[in-house]
């Protein structure tokens, strides 16, 4: 029963550590996806953020989908109908 809560944290932690790349890069100066989404929206390249707001937002979708199937696997009252 108290593996449930700490699967949360996480699967909410990754979707974090995902979207808290902009940040991050731009004060240490990493090369990575937050420079890319940083440097599309000072261009003003519209496509490019679109398509990097895609990604970042179906990687916190997959991290999500792993919470919920490790909670069916972990404890077998939950079913997905």
């Amino acid at each position: 029963n108290a593996i449930r809560p700490v699967v949360t944290l996480i699967g909410l932690s990754l979707g974090y550590a995902v979207t808290g790349a902009v940040l991050t890069e731009q004060v240490f100066g990493w090369p990575g996806m937050g420079t890319l989404i940083f440097e599309a929206i000072s261009n003003r390249d519209y496509p490019v953020v679109m398509a990097t707001f895609m990604m970042t937002s179906a990687m916190v979708l997959f991290a999500s989908l792993v919470t919920d199937v490790l909670y069916a696997y972990l404890d077998p009252r939950i079913r997905f109908a």
